[in-house]
């Protein structure tokens, strides 16, 4: 096993450079990934464009166990040169929220409670390897892994923590069964991933995005959505009557970053019974939010975020099952020494029509 390792870190606001460290020596708890890939989310790219102490950003990771101590693979169930997708998360395992499922919730692993979680950790905690843009990653004895079957293309298994949020929020929370009717606002790499969870459940789905989106409308037909509705030059009500036939949809996802207007017409577009999914921070108050609609309507509006095991779990069930074509997602994959440009560009100021932006650590440019 290598000695030293190659990391990209984030130093300062848009900034990052390949820093060399020691390889960890291990207790029998812990462990050492190989990092195969590692998606880029809308967190990294935040993390990216502030100023903070240095740390190795990205958490949508796989990669092949490359050294595990004797307890940590008995306790995980999985052996040096199995392939693995990691959660982000990094439970204490002993508090209520561990203990009844939800460890997503663990004040231990949320970093705005001074918790810790891979890819927002800073270098000057021992290891230091705590982010996926990096050759190495080192495995904390409370880490969460799911074995992953090594057919699957790797730009496909980068895509397991966005599936897994669409399987914990479409069919875990929204309740999404066949015959149902979705509608999801937003066709990035998040919406997308939660109409193939709707698709998977048997559900009928519409996407709905601008014309500033127009690729990703047309790939998430691609990719089996039933229809796609383009707000910038129709009528969302209208469309939606037509397509239901007056009935309205059954649960409406909202993942659109910025403007609050989709959180008020999901309201409008919702039938009576109904539910209203929220996933996307808005980061301000929400203008002409008429509540009475909730309770005339009778609708269940919940917040939601995060995934579960076993959520995981169907994401990766559904990878492994080549059910889609899930590689059409992946619009840019960049080497080790690329990550700068990789966050650039998953923020919109890089290379154009960023989808599944990926980092592959294996390969420097």
């Amino acid at each position: 096993m290598a000695e030293k390792v190659f990391a990209a870190v984030a130093t300062g606001a848009k900034q990052t450079e390949l820093q060399e460290f020691k390889m960890p020596a291990l207790t029998p708890e812990e462990g050492i990934l190989r990092v195969e890939i590692v998606g880029v989310c809308g967190t990294d790219v935040s993390y990216y464009s502030k100023n903070h102490e240095p740390r190795i950003l990205g958490h949508h990771v796989v990669g092949y166990i490359e050294s595990i101590g004797e307890v940590a693979s008995k306790k995980w169930g999985v052996s040096k040169g199995d392939r693995v997708a990691m959660e982000e998360y990094i439970p204490c395992g002993q508090c209520e929220s561990c203990r009844t499922g939800v460890y997503r919730s663990c004040r231990f692993t949320d970093p705005r409670a001074g918790g810790i979680r891979y890819g927002t950790i800073p270098v000057s905690l021992a290891p230091s390897l705590w982010g996926g843009f990096s050759q190495y990653m080192y495995l904390h004895p409370n880490t969460v892994l799911h074995k992953m079957a090594k057919h699957v293309p790797a730009v496909e298994a980068a895509l397991t923590l966005p599936l897994a949020n669409g399987f914990e929020w479409i069919c875990m929370e929204g309740n999404v069964k066949p015959g149902k009717v979705v509608a999801i606002h937003g066709p990035g790499q998040q919406g997308l991933a939660c109409g193939l969870a709707a698709k998977a459940a048997g559900a009928e789905v519409i996407m709905v995005g601008r014309s500033s989106s127009l690729r990703r409308l047309e790939l998430a037909r691609e990719l089996g959505m039933d229809h796609i509705i383009n707000i910038s030059t129709e009528n969302l009500l209208f469309r939606v009557h037509e397509i239901t036939a007056g009935k309205l949809v059954d649960v409406v996802l909202d993942v659109t970053s910025g403007g609050t207007a989709p959180v008020t017409s999901s309201l409008e577009i919702t039938k009576k019974g109904g539910t209203v999914l929220l996933g996307a921070y808005k980061y301000q108050s929400i203008p002409d939010f008429n509540s009475d609609v909730i309770i005339k309507n009778t609708l269940t509006v919940k917040g939601v975020r995060g995934h579960s095991y076993q959520s995981v779990k169907m994401a990766v069930e559904f990878i492994e099952s080549g059910q889609f074509p899930l590689s059409k997602l992946n619009s840019h994959n960049y080497s080790l020494d690329q990550v700068d440009l990789a966050l650039r560009t998953a923020g919109g100021e890089g290379e154009l029509s960023p989808l599944l932006v990926t980092v592959s650590p294996g390969f420097l440019g």
